[in-house]
């Protein structure tokens, strides 16, 4: 149980990141890789439950809040010339 809520929590926290038209596919795919590093440890079955799970929590976390809500700043992939 406590490795499921520390993928929740991990999968939330992805959430915040990036804002515009995109952020709900960006915070789903985000949080299927959070999900998917996390389910490493379960093993094969592990990755692809975890993957499952941090995807809807990141999309439902990205669909229902906005970015003025939970912000920590713009995603990785969209800087520019860093």
């Amino acid at each position: 149980m406590f490795k499921k809520c520390l993928m929740f929590a991990a999968a939330l926290s992805l959430a915040g990141c990036g804002h515009g038209t995109g952020r709900t596919s960006g915070t789903a795919a985000g949080g299927a890789a959070t999900g998917a590093l996390i389910g490493i440890v379960g093993g094969p079955i592990g990755v692809v439950v975890g993957a499952g799970i941090g995807a809807g929590a990141g999309a439902l976390a990205g669909s229902n809040t906005t970015p003025k809500q939970v912000n920590l700043g713009q995603a990785p992939w969209d800087k520019k010339g860093s």
